[in-house]
Order: structure tokens, then sequence, then C-alpha cells
């Protein structure tokens, strides 16, 4: 829980630098090592992983514009 009280510490745009540091590079080795198992090349794998990697980038985004 201090790690989550920490990232509410961050100013907004620390908390998109820190999701996309950590969600991006996730998001494109999941999808690079999954692709084949999809009959998928796995560069394309890759960047369907970044678009999925980005769908936490997009919901802070939407907390912080409807709280304030």
């Amino acid at each position: 829980m201090a790690l989550l009280a920490r990232f509410e510490a961050m100013s907004f745009s620390a908390q998109l630098i820190a999701v996309a540091v950590v969600c991006d590079p996730i998001g494109f080795a999941a999808g690079y090592l999954l692709a084949p198992e999809f009959g998928v090349e796995p560069i394309l794998g890759g960047v369907y992983g970044l678009v999925a990697a980005s769908v936490p980038m997009s919901l802070l985004v939407l907390r912080e514009s409807m709280s304030g």
C-alpha cells in the first residue's frame, strides 16, 4: 500500500511517465512472446501489446479528467 500512496502523491505528469515506463515494456514483451501462439509475427504482436498497454494510461487520464 505504501507504493500506491507514493504513486498518488506524484504529480499527474510524473504518474503518466511512471505508468508508461512500467506498462509499455511489459506490453511489448508480452505481445512479442505471445504472438506466435496466435499465428502473428512477433513484431506485430509487440505492437498489439503496446496498444493493449495503453489502456492503463487511458484510464489514468480518464480518472484525472473526471476528478477535476
